[in-house]
C-alpha cells in the first residue's frame, strides 16, 4: 500500500457510517486543537495578566470571526471543488483547482492585511470598544491581522488534505502547533510579560508550524502536482472565476455570520468591561463545543462532495441522516455540561465572582439550543457539498436579521437576552438549511 492509499479516502463507497466516524474523529480531535490556541491564550491572559486582559483580546473576537472568517471561508469553499474532482477520480483538474485556490488565497491574504490594518483603530472604535481595553485590543489584534496570510494557506493546505479524505495529518499539524502555541505563550507572557502581544504572536507562529506539516504532506502525494503548470488542463482563467464563484459565497457568509455577531458584542459592549469579559468567557467555549458539531459537518462536506462528484444521490441520503445522528449524539454530554455547571466553567478563565455569575446566567440558554447549532451545521455543509454555496450565504443573512431583531427585543433587557439572541440565530438558519436541504436532494439532478 502506497502512502497515498494510506492517508486519502474515498468515500464514495463501503459502509457510509464507518467511514464518515474515522472522518470525523481526526477532524474533530485537530478542530479542538486548533480552537486550544485559543483557549489556552485566555487562560493564559486571564490568569497570566488580568480580566481586563482577558476582556481586551475577547473584544476582538467578532473582528476575528469577520476578517478571518473570510479568508478561511473562502479557502473552504475551495474544497468543495478538491472533494468533487477527487470523487470523480480527475487528479488533473483537482491539481488545477488547488494551485488556481493557492494563487487566490496569497492574493486575497495580502490585501486583507493591508486594508484591516489600516482600519483597525476606526472597527474598534465602531463596536464601542471599552476605553479601558482599547489599547490592548488593537494591539493583540494588529499581530493577528499581520499573519493573515499565513492562517489562510495554513487552512488551505488543511482543506486540500480533508477534501481527499486525509483528516489524519491536519491532526498531527494542529496537536504539534497546539504545543508550540502553548509553549510560546509560558515564554512570551508568564517568562517576558509582554502582554496579550506575545498571545497574539504564539498564535501566528503556530499557524506557521501547521501549514509546513501539512505542506510536507502534500508534497509526498503521488497524484499531486502542485509545482507543475496545469494550463494545458484547462484554462486558468476560467478555473479561478469557477473558485471564486463557489469560494465567495462561502467567505461571505461567514463574514455575514460575524456582522450579526458584532451586533451582539455592540449591545455588549455598551454594558461595560465586566460584561465583554463573561461575554467572551461564554464566546469561547461556545467556540470550543460547537467543533464537535462542525467536525460532523465538515466531515459531511467531504462525504457529500465527493459523492455528488461520483452522481450517487442515494448514497448522501443516508450519510446525511447518519451525520445528523452522529451530530445529536455528540451534543447530549456538552448541553449537560452548560446547563448544569456553568459556573465550573466559568471559573476556568476567570476569577471575578461577579463575572462569573454573569455566565451563568449566559450559558445554560446556549446549552439547551446547542442540538439545534449542531445540526444546521450538518445541513449547512452537506448543502454546499452539493456544490449550491448560495442559499448557506443567505442563511447566514438570516442569522444576521435574528441577532438584530432579539438584539433589540430582548438584547438592550440583560445578559440572558444577549443569550437568547445568539440561540435564535442558530434555529432559524437550521430551519432554513433543512427545508434547503431536503429541496436541493429531492431533485436528484445535478446541483450548481
Amino acid at each position: 500500500m502506497t502512502n497515498t492509499e494510506q492517508t486519502t479516502q474515498n468515500m464514495t463507497s463501503g459502509n457510509s457510517m464507518k467511514q464518515i466516524i474515522l472522518f470525523f474523529l481526526p477532524l474533530l480531535w485537530g478542530n479542538l486543537f486548533q480552537q486550544l490556541y485559543s483557549l489556552v491564550d485566555s487562560i493564559i491572559v486571564g490568569k497570566g495578566i488580568s480580566d481586563q486582559a482577558l476582556a481586551a483580546v475577547g473584544a476582538t473576537g467578532t473582528l476575528n470571526f469577520l476578517i478571518l472568517g473570510f479568508v478561511v471561508g473562502m479557502t473552504r469553499g475551495f474544497g468543495i471543488t478538491f472533494a468533487q474532482s477527487f470523487g470523480k477520480n480527475d487528479m488533473a483538474m483537482l491539481n488545477a483547482y488547488i494551485r488556481a485556490a493557492k494563487k487566490l488565497s496569497i492574493t486575497f491574504g495580502i490585501a486583507f492585511t493591508v486594508v484591516c490594518v489600516s482600519l483597525l483603530n476606526k472597527m474598534l472604535t465602531f463596536l464601542n470598544t471599552p476605553e479601558d481595553i482599547f489599547d490592548d485590543s488593537y494591539r493583540y489584534f494588529a499581530v493577528i491581522l499581520l499573519g493573515i496570510v499565513v492562517t489562510v494557506m495554513n487552512n488551505l493546505e488543511i482543506t486540500i488534505l480533508q477534501s481527499m479524505g486525509d483528516s489524519r495529518t491536519p491532526l498531527t499539524a494542529m496537536i504539534c502547533s497546539s504545543l508550540v502555541n502553548i509553549m510560546l505563550d509560558i515564554i512570551f507572557i508568564m517568562a517576558f510579560g509582554t502582554g496579550v502581544v506575545g498571545a497574539a504572536v504564539a498564535t501566528v507562529v503556530s499557524q506557521f508550524v501547521s501549514y509546513l506539516l501539512c505542506l510536507k504532506k502534500l508534497r509526498t502525494i503521488d497524484f499531486m502536482s502542485l509545482g507543475k503548470d496545469t494550463s494545458e488542463i484547462a484554462d486558468e482563467k476560467n478555473i479561478l472565476v469557477e473558485l471564486m464563484k463557489i469560494g465567495l459565497p462561502v467567505a461571505l457568509m461567514n463574514s455575514v455570520t460575524a456582522a450579526g455577531a458584532m451586533v451582539l458584542q455592540y449591545f455588549v459592549n455598551l454594558m461595560g468591561s465586566a460584561y465583554v469579559a463573561a461575554y467572551s468567557a461564554c464566546m469561547k467555549f461556545a467556540s470550543l463545543f460547537e467543533q464537535f458539531g462542525m467536525s460532523v459537518g465538515l466531515s459531511m462536506m467531504t462525504f457529500v462532495g465527493q459523492n455528488k462528484g461520483a452522481g450517487k444521490y442515494d448514497r448522501i441520503r443516508t450519510g446525511v441522516r447518519q451525520g445528523l445522528m452522529l451530530s445529536t449524539l455528540v451534543n447530549v454530554p456538552i448541553s449537560l455540561l452548560m446547563i448544569f455547571v456553568p459556573g465550573s466553567l466559568a471559573r476556568m478563565l476567570l476569577t471575578d465572582n461577579m463575572i462569573i455569575g454573569y455566565c451563568t446566567d449566559f450559558m445554560p440558554i446556549m446549552g439547551i439550543s446547542f442540538f439545534a447549532l449542531g445540526w444546521l451545521f450538518v445541513y449547512r455543509y452537506s448543502v454546499q457539498g452539493l456544490g449550491n454555496t448560495f442559499i448557506p450565504m443567505l442563511s447566514g443573512g438570516l442569522e444576521v436579521i435574528m441577532r438584530l431583531i432579539f438584539g433589540f427585543l430582548v438584547g438592550r433587557n440583560g445578559f440572558k437576552g444577549i443569550a437568547i439572541s445568539e440561540v435564535s440565530a442558530w434555529i432559524g438558519a437550521f430551519l432554513m438549511l433543512m427545508v434547503t436541504y431536503y429541496c436541493l436532494i429531492g431533485k436528484r439532478t445535478k446541483v450548481i
